[in-house]
């Protein structure tokens, strides 16, 4: 039987026999069981489709197995407190979690902690990374949702103290989830609170877009994949959806169901605290405390399948299976290393004599002139010399095409140490 190309992943707070379970999207068969503690809510990730992170519920350690072997712990990663959520890039370069109010962020190929993010009053709930893990949103008890950006954080002069790109304040209550749609910098996503509101806002602007007040507190949120729908998992079980394509021009709407796409999903018996929805649209994933995970089918919105779980269901998501969770005889690409437990720490801390960590600007002053402001101010420059009025004729103008000269050489050099460069980073044995 082929692989399956989308999964289920979910965990619960009471199983003794496994932490989290794979289970095929359309048989509901239980492909894998990874052995070892349990999940807390919203503490399961995957890194880079090779290895699979557990916070490990009220313990101050995230679980690590290699995605493909199921019984053994590869690692634990000692945190400084209690994980309250966990996540990593979708490009496998970053891995961030929540301790109480601080969210703390690692460079996976090094282990380096890079800083602890410290802006939030109250504990942090959820994080989540744009999809090309450009920016990143934590939100929390404080009402707060903030948005960062990952590469100011990263290179960052450490004299300063990193400031989100956006401070959204418009919840009355803490929130409860929230979920990043696509399109990288220029997403929307979407903010659910214990106020009894879910908001849409636009990344890049920060602005508010949309909410909606309903009847019960809201503890989950999820796009489709076209947006065309946001569902929201209410207190009570009930699962309620809202069209994104209404013709109603207001920013604030109560949620009425009705035949414009607003309707509500109806089955579990209590708080529904997790929602997922296939690539295709067509089926949507919810856990919940009733201690079950149910899968519908949105046009009809009927379940059509119902895991049952040992306890409260703590993460439950439909995620495209890594290449390598099949195959148990293969290994990840690349070991994850020692993550560092200090922001500061030596140089023997983080990595074996002779390592070789790149950090593009990290070093940078602010005030000089980058490669890409270079070659723009370049480009702009030789458009300008064939325009006899800018620059005359006679040694003006010979003065100008030396300054070119010059110009091109510089950067033809800066662009040759940079292959030469990476040449002996790609060439170096292992």
């Amino acid at each position: 039987m082929a692989a399956p190309l989308e999964v289920i992943v979910s965990s619960d707070s009471g199983s003794q026999l496994w932490n989290s379970t794979v289970f095929d999207l359309h048989s509901g068969s239980s492909l894998l069981s990874y052995r070892g503690g349990n999940s807390s809510a919203r503490g399961l990730t995957v890194l880079g489709g090779q290895y699979l992170l557990s916070a490990q519920q009220g313990k101050n350690f995230i679980n690590v197995w290699e995605i493909q072997r199921k019984d053994q712990l590869q690692q634990k990663i000692v945190c400084p407190g209690v994980v309250t959520c966990l996540t990593a890039s979708p490009n496998g370069l970053f891995l961030a979690a929540a301790v109480a109010e601080a969210v703390y962020l690692w460079e996976v190929s090094t282990g380096k902690l890079l800083c602890v993010l410290s802006r939030h009053y109250q504990d942090v709930t959820c994080l989540k990374f744009t999809d090309d893990s450009s920016h990143f949103v934590s939100a929390g008890k404080d009402n707060l949702a903030l948005v960062w950006s990952l590469s100011s954080v990263i290179q960052l002069d450490l004299s300063h103290t990193p400031e989100p790109r956006h401070v959204l304040s418009r919840h009355s209550l803490p929130i409860t989830d929230l979920h990043c749609g696509l399109m990288g910098a220029q997403a929307r996503f979407a903010t659910a609170s214990l106020d009894q509101t879910v908001k849409v806002w636009e990344l890049s602007s920060g602005e508010l877009l949309l909410s909606v007040l309903f009847d019960v507190e809201i503890m989950s949120v999820t796009f489709d994949p076209c947006e065309y729908f946001l569902f929201c998992g209410g207190s009570d079980g009930n699962i309620f959806q809202v069209s994104l394509c209404s013709q109603s021009l207001s920013r604030d709407r109560s949620f009425q169901s009705d035949n414009n796409g607003n309707q509500v999903f109806k089955g579990h018996r209590n708080m529904v605290t997790c929602l997922s929805v296939s690539m295709d649209g067509t089926l949507l994933l919810s856990g919940s405390h009733d201690e079950t995970v149910r899968l519908w089918d949105i046009q009809s919105k009927q379940s059509i399948r119902c895991l049952a779980h040992k306890g409260l269901v703590t993460n439950a998501v439909i995620m495209a299976a890594p290449a390598n969770m099949f195959l148990p005889d293969s290994r990840p690409a690349v070991p994850l290393p020692r993550f560092s437990r200090h922001l500061h720490a030596s140089e023997g801390d983080s990595g074996e004599l002779g390592d070789v960590c790149v950090r593009l600007g990290l070093y940078t002053q602010e005030e000089e002139e980058t490669y890409l402001k270079k070659a723009e101010r370049l480009n702009s420059l030789m458009n300008a010399v064939t325009d006899k009025s800018v620059f005359g004729d006679g040694e003006n103008t010979k003065v100008r095409v030396a300054e070119l000269e010059e110009e091109v050489q510089t950067l033809k050099k800066v662009n040759k140490d940079l292959f030469d460069f990476s040449s002996q980073l790609l060439t170096k044995p292992t």
